[in-house]
């Protein structure tokens, strides 16, 4: 879910890696360019455990491998990418609850809200508006990454002549979190951008994962075009800097969704 609790100008250029571990847990790593004009946060709900402990996500900071998604891409044969049609009650806390932990992860802050009634512990630059999760009752019970972003600064020439600083690309953003479901693996996909909940959404997405058989959507939804890596991706993804979020020994999967697509997250079977 690319969602944000402020209007965007931009957002583009998503791309996502996803790894099931073998406790049940999921490595997920998330990277997009954006421009906004004001402090804003990032919200990507996660299919934890029901009442699961505000420690249950472990943030990992990838400044220092800024392009991970790069090496990613060349383990994979270059592709000429064309739009891909693909099928796939307020709630409070009070103000009395201790704010929640704030991780420092490289050039932004991250926290992991355990339940939505928890937002009420962060800064209200930094929630969505009630109206919003009433469009979304499939996250009454999920927990949320929230990672805080800013602008990007201007240079001098742009503050004299008034100019917008414009787009920018952040490194990814990583963490590991327990899954309610060890037979799915989740990629944060729904957007909300402007404050609304759409049936349809622009998606501008590559997924990344690694699986030992095919991807299955689990709605039955089919968008194919899957490409394997020719090698482990440890031919080309620094394991040491990726902080072992890649399988090295593994070969890895890719898909690009591009066009107007239902506005869904997608998860997919993880075979036998």
């Amino acid at each position: 879910m690319c969602c944000f609790s402020r209007p965007v100008k931009y957002v583009g250029a998503t791309q996502i890696f996803a790894r099931p571990l073998s406790d049940g847990s999921q490595h997920l790593v998330y990277s997009m360019n954006f421009e906004a004009s004001e402090e804003l946060a990032m919200v990507l709900p996660l299919p934890v455990p029901p009442g699961a402990p505000e420690d249950a996500v472990r943030f990992i900071n990838l400044e220092g491998y800024a392009k991970l998604f790069q090496d990613l891409a060349r383990a994979f044969p270059a592709q000429l990418l064309q739009p891909r049609s693909a099928g796939f009650a307020r709630m409070l806390a009070s103000n009395a609850a201790p704010p929640l932990v704030v991780h420092d992860v490289g050039r932004f802050e991250a926290s992991f809200v355990p339940r939505i009634a928890d937002f009420a512990r962060l800064d209200p630059r930094f929630t969505l508006a009630p109206e919003v999760w009433d469009k979304l009752p499939r996250y009454r019970d999920w927990g949320f990454a929230v990672f805080k972003l800013k602008p990007k600064a201007r240079s001098w020439l742009q503050r004299v002549t008034g100019r917008e600083p414009g787009r920018q690309t952040i490194h990814p953003m990583a963490f590991r979190f327990p899954r309610r479901d060890p037979s799915t693996l989740f990629f944060p996909t729904v957007h909300v951008h402007d404050g609304e909940v759409h049936a349809r959404a622009s998606f501008d997405h590559t997924l990344y994962c690694q699986l030992e058989g095919a991807p299955a959507p689990i709605d039955g939804a089919l968008f194919g075009g899957w490409d394997r890596s020719a090698e482990p991706l440890g031919a080309f993804v620094d394991g040491a800097r990726a902080a072992d979020i890649v399988d090295a020994a593994a070969s890895g999967l890719r898909v690009s969704l591009l066009g107007q697509l239902p506005n869904r997250d997608i998860e997919l079977a993880i075979p036998a």
